[in-house]
Formats: C-alpha cells, structure tokens, sequence
C-alpha cells in the first residue's frame, strides 16, 4: 500500500471507528431499557418497549435525514473553502430540527393512546407503550437535536468527541435507569424517563463543543433558504429511510408475528430486534464516518479517493458482518437469556432458533447501507433512496406477503434475508448503471 493509500486509510478509520462506537452507544439506550425494564417489570413490559421502539427510531431518523443531508453541504463547503455558507446551512438546519422536534412533541401527547394502537400495542401492552411514548415525546427536542450534533460534530473534525459524549450518556443512562426501575420501582415510565435525561445530557456536552473556539462550525445569522433546506432534505433522506428501516422493520415484523405466530413469538423478535439494531448501528457508522470525507473529495472532483474510501468501507463491513454472525451463531443462548429466563424453556428455545435464522441477513445488510450512504455523499441520491426504500420496507414487504405462505409462520424470520438478498441485487444494478454513465460522460 503507498503512503497515499495508507494516510486516506489512516483517516478513514479515524472516522469511521469512532463513528461506529457512537452508533453502537445509541444502540445500547433502548437495548438497556429493555434489560432493566425485563428484570424489574416482566416479559410483556419488554415487549412493549419493543413496541415503542419504532418511535424512538423515527425521532432518530427525521433528525439524522436533515443532520446527514447537512453534514454533505457542509463537508463539500468545506472541500471548497467556503465556510461562510457551511454555517449559515449549519445554523439553519439546527433551528429547523428543534421547531420539528416541537410538533412532533405535541402532535404525539394530543394523540397517545392513537399512536401507541398503531404501533401495535395489544391490550396487555397498551398501558405500558403509552407509558414509553409519551416520556419519550417530551424529550422530543433532546433526541433529535442530539443525534444533529453527532453527525455534524463529524463534520467539523471531531469524530473522537462524539463517541465520548454519546458514551458518557449512555453511561448517564444505564445508572438511571438501575436507579429508576430497580431501586425506585418507576417501572416502564421510570426506564423512558432515564433515557430522556440522558439524551438532555448529551445535547448540552456538544454545546460545549459548539459553543467553544475550537468548533469551525459555527452558529450564525442567516436568511431562512427553502432552496439548500430542499437540498438538505434530498440528499439526507436516504440515510433517514435507512435509519427509520430498523423501525420499520420492527413494526412489520410485530405484526407479522401477530398474524402467523403466536404473541410469544413478539418475545423472540424483541431479542433479535435488538441484535439487528446493533449491526445495522455497525454499517450505519461506517457509512456516516465514510460520508465527509466522500462528500469532501467529490467536492474536490477526486473519484479514485472517493471510490478508494468505499472499497476500505466494504472491506470493514466484511469483518464486522462476519464477526456478529460468529458471536450471534455461537452464542444465541447466552444472549437470550440476557432478556428471558431459562426457565421458561420452551420460549427460550424458540427465540434461539428464531435468532439463528434471522441472524443470516447479518452477513449481507451491510453491503446495501454502504451503497446508499455513498450514493448520497456524492449527490446520487435517488439511487441512495431507492435501495434505503427497498430495504427498509418495499422487499421486505413482499417477503412478508409471500414467504409465510410459502414456508409457514416461521417464514416470517427468513423475511430479512430475503429483503436483503434482493435490495443487493438492485443497488448492484444501480452502481454499475452509474459507472457506465459516468465513463460514458468521461469520453464525451
């Protein structure tokens, strides 16, 4: 490897690393809920937050499709020299999240008990989900400006900050809710109450960043621009939909489950939803620590760097897909049983099972989330749209409609496989459509 390749290898783990650990933190909040809430509640509390947990990823998902799309202006500002503009679309895009944040806080407490019903509440859950939701809705502005700053921070050059920060939440978050649900007996409320701090904490340690004379992004005053606000909102809603697809997933799953299994089997699904979030956090964090320095070198028109930083990301997504399938493959049981007793054997040996088949769909997502996070860092994004689209929901709606009347209900766990079979598919159609086109403008 030439000196060159190993300093832009070199800065691609830099990001990329620290990227990921932040992703795998922001996974363990809801993982940690359920934990604690399984332990000092009961086996239906952890299904509800597992029912819940579609809202907590749509607040993650709108505030990232604006915190990505930005990140991409702003990176290319960078590559130009233009930091004047990288902070006004800066400035703005915050503002915009925190207004958001607001209705979205409000549109939900007006319409609790509608929502939780949507969400697949059942009668046994429904006190619990609204419970969850509603303490959840008021940190609205706290989870969505949060999860702005950590993708923005990135962007500014400090992807080291954001891993300390979301970890020293996470941690804020763990004590919480031991003291909530264990020690106060607060229950489901006291678990969505531990998480809501948590995420006020973090809000405020990227304002000492912001705030701070290190930080290049800046706020500012600007003109509100409905133009680079469209820009922003096109070039990020792929990786929203991306963000959002584990939510979706959960809640086509759930009411997979409901329709060809047993409630029982929602148990199951709330282990491995877990699991699925903690490797699609993994490929989500490579691709974010990927995106700024793609978008910095497609401003500076430098393809080889850019195509040289999506082969290092491959390379990565490789490993760590081998590695979790590895460790969900050998050790199921150990991890179910971190959420349901071994004394209830049958459930327990079930929800191994379960997790074994499913966990083959490991080994593949990877590939597509890469695919769509480059498309958007060099400004492809109705290819980044179309596999976040089938992905997150079109291909695995068709396998849900099919498979389990193929296969019978235990179709339902090989549905993500074959999502992810045939969105790889598309998204290698996709990159070798672009390629011709791209040699083809090279000759003109």
């Amino acid at each position: 490897m030439s000196n060159k390749k190993k300093g832009l290898f070199r800065k691609f783990l830099s990001f990329a690393i620290p990227s990921m650990i932040a992703q795998w933190v922001f996974a363990l909040y809801s993982m940690v809920d359920g934990m604690f809430v399984a332990r000092g509640v009961s086996e239906v509390a952890l299904s509800a937050v597992n029912i819940s947990t579609p809202f907590n990823t749509m607040l993650f998902s709108i505030s990232l499709m604006f915190a990505v799309g930005c990140s991409t202006i702003v990176s290319i500002c960078f590559g130009r020299s233009d930091r004047e503009k990288a902070n006004r679309v800066y400035t703005q895009n915050i503002l915009v999240v925190f207004l958001l944040s607001v209705v979205i806080t409000v549109a939900v407490l007006l319409n609790l008990e509608r929502v939780a019903l949507f969400l697949g509440a059942t009668p046994a859950t429904l006190g619990y989900v609204k419970q969850y939701v509603g303490t959840i809705a008021v940190f609205s502005s706290c989870f969505m400006v949060s999860y702005s700053f950590e993708i923005l921070i990135k962007a500014d050059g400090y992807p080291t900050l954001a891993t300390l920060f979301v970890t020293m939440g996470a941690v804020t978050n763990l004590v919480l809710d031991a003291l909530f649900v264990l020690v106060f007996h607060w229950g489901v409320w006291g678990a969505a109450f531990a998480t809501g701090i948590s995420q006020l904490v973090v809000v405020l340690l990227y304002l000492t960043h912001f705030l701070s004379r290190r930080a290049q992004l800046r706020f500012t005053r600007f003109r509100f621009d409905p133009a680079t606000l469209w820009r922003t909102v096109r070039l990020g809603t792929s990786s929203g939909i991306t963000e959002l697809s584990a939510g979706i997933i959960t809640f086509l799953m759930n009411h997979a489950i409901v329709r060809y299994l047993q409630d029982d089997a929602l148990i199951s699904f709330s282990v491995i939803s877990y699991a699925n979030t903690i490797v699609v956090m993994s490929m989500t964090g490579i691709a974010q620590g990927m995106q700024p320095l793609v978008s910095f070198y497609h401003g500076q028109q430098d393809t080889q760097k850019c195509r040289q930083l999506l082969r290092y990301g491959f390379g990565m997504s490789a490993v760590f897909s081998l590695a979790i399938f590895a460790i969900v493959w050998l050790g199921a049981a150990p991890i179910v049983g971190c959420f349901i007793s071994r004394e209830l054997e049958a459930l327990f040996a079930y929800s191994v099972k379960a997790f074994h088949v499913y966990s083959i769909s490991f080994l593949i997502l990877g590939y597509n989330i890469l695919l769509s996070g480059y498309f958007t860092s060099i400004e492809r994004e109705m290819s980044s749209v179309a596999i976040s689209l089938g992905r997150g929901f079109v291909f695995l709606y068709l396998s849900i409609q099919v498979l389990p009347r193929l296969l019978g209900g235990e179709g339902v766990w090989w549905c993500a496989t074959c999502s992810e079979i045939l969105c790889l598919i598309m998204a290698c159609v996709l990159w070798r459509t672009g390629t011709r086109t791209s040699n083809r403008a090279l000759v003109d």
